[in-house]
């Protein structure tokens, strides 16, 4: 599913480092070797139909290489 976020994203707290993600290996075929940390947050995002909803988001992020697969893993409104 595409989204665009809006704004900025919240509450960022650090769910796994290093030899703790489990896709670690996946991680550095695709975008390379670094300091690879999973992280969730709190945004607002924009889906395609135009509607505007509030959810929990986890993604991949090392440094130099930015944010990877982000993903909605829930809505926190409704």
């Amino acid at each position: 599913m595409k989204f665009q976020i809006i704004g900025q994203i919240s509450n960022i707290e650090v769910i796994a480092a290093g030899p703790g993600i489990s896709a670690l290996r996946y991680l550095r075929k695709a975008y390379g070797h670094g300091r690879w940390r999973k992280l969730k947050g709190v945004a607002t995002i924009q889906l395609p139909n135009g509607t505007l909803h509030q959810v929990e988001l986890h993604w991949y992020e090392a440094h130099g290489k930015g944010k990877r697969d982000l993903k909605i893993k829930r809505y926190l409104e409704r």
